[in-house]
């Protein structure tokens, strides 16, 4: 009996190892997020721009739904998605940045800094850039469309070059892009807003000195946190203020002590849950028949040029700048070489960028302009970004660069 049921499910075994193992080395390896996230833009863009499938496609995320009774919640798959999903995301990255701030690479002053230059170089100079080509025309109000970078896309192409780059690198860029993140939603707030419902906002506020009283009184049950969150998202979704920034305000309250157990069970989840769907979802676009011509424009010079061009050379001057002042400096391990690498990779706009473009420009036109050269842009960024950063051997890195300040 007992060598009838091994004969019987060592056949079982096997198959279940053979299937489940390369899997799970796959899922354990660093690139995998990097590699799922370019997979999933490639099948979208090629299901998009099919003429089988494209239109059902692009018009599935944006199907309706109907929020019960008189909640005002996101009205389509792709809201639920860039709106509610998206916020486990902040909060997972929000959660890697106070453990960072709090016993990490950014627990000093200077350090902490370097990231908030480069971020403001990052969107100072691709502003400028964009304003250079389009002043004295009808388009000089989208300025603010190469100014963002987009966190999932940059991370997962960073990701894909696994021990080639150091962890302290990996943590600037999640630190700038989420400081970033939050300079493009001011901007949006300010500059691209009918108007901010201040009711909403400050019921926000309120709320959230909840989460902050439970962490001062250092109470550990995640349970109590998670209620006042939902209403903290809630609040923003319907402020004007994107309320995916929800997630970093929610993060910073976590008790440090459980910061680690909650990164274990979300990284998953985010990973290879969330953020495939969000690119899937986020690069629905259609081609237009004419894309040659329509690149031939005032915008899509500043779009590209600012994302591709502006991103490393407004980080990298910037970074360099306060470092040499003393006020900033570079992370442990890291060259000025390495921070060019990441301000290429930052040139990644995506979601945010056209985002931005469908507020600045009513014009469907001006908005497929915008949009196509947000995703070129974001195309020459990640790749130029990557294959830099690969060539860069640790000796390369380190020769003919300046000495690093202490």
């Amino acid at each position: 009996m007992t060598q009838t049921k091994k004969e019987t499910t060592g056949p079982a075994r096997r198959i279940t190892h053979a299937i489940f193992s390369p899997l799970k080395s796959f899922l354990s390896d660093s690139r995998a997020v990097g590699i799922v996230l370019v997979a999933c833009t490639a099948v979208s863009l090629v299901l998009s721009n099919n003429s089988g499938t494209g239109e059902a496609y692009r018009g599935w995320w944006i199907t309706t739904i109907q929020s019960p009774g008189p909640l005002s919640l996101p009205h389509d798959y792709l809201g639920w998605i860039n709106d509610a999903l998206m916020v486990f995301f902040f909060f997972l990255v929000g959660m890697e940045i106070k453990r960072e701030l709090l016993a990490g690479e950014l627990a000093t002053l200077r350090k902490s800094l370097l990231p908030v230059m480069g971020a403001l170089g990052g969107m100072v100079v691709p502003a400028m850039i964009f304003v250079a080509f389009n002043h004295g025309t009808p388009f000089h109000h989208g300025w603010g469309i190469p100014m963002a970078t987009d966190i999932a896309f940059s991370l997962g192409i960073l990701s894909l070059l696994g021990n080639r780059v150091p962890l302290q690198l990996k943590v600037f860029l999640t630190a700038l892009a989420i400081i970033d993140d939050l300079g493009a939603i001011v901007v949006i707030a300010l500059f691209y807003s009918a108007g901010i419902h201040w009711g909403y906002l400050t019921g926000a506020l309120t709320i959230l000195c909840i989460p902050i009283a439970l962490n001062l009184l250092k109470s550990g049950r995640l349970i109590l946190y998670l209620i006042p969150g939902i209403g903290v998202w809630y609040c923003l979704l319907n402020s004007g203020i994107h309320p995916t920034i929800a997630g970093v305000m929610m993060a910073f309250c976590i008790p440090l002590r459980r910061i680690a157990d909650l990164e274990r069970a979300l990284y998953d989840v985010v990973n290879f849950l969330i953020m495939p769907l969000f690119a899937l979802a986020n690069t629905a676009i259609l081609f237009p028949a004419r894309a040659a011509e329509v690149m031939h424009s005032p915008i899509a010079y500043g779009v590209i040029l600012g994302l591709f061009l502006g991103k490393p050379v407004g980080i990298s001057l910037f970074s360099y700048v306060s470092v040499k002042l003393g006020i900033a400096q570079l992370p442990s391990g890291t060259r000025w070489k390495q921070m060019w690498g990441v301000g290429m990779i930052a040139g990644i706009g995506f979601t945010m960028s056209i985002f931005i473009a469908t507020l600045a420009f009513g014009s469907l036109e001006e908005q497929v302009i915008s949009k196509m050269a947000v995703l070129v842009a974001s195309v020459i960024a990640g790749v130029s970004g990557y294959c830099f950063l690969r060539w860069l051997s640790p000796d390369k890195a380190a020769a003919g660069s300046p000495r690093r300040l202490s």
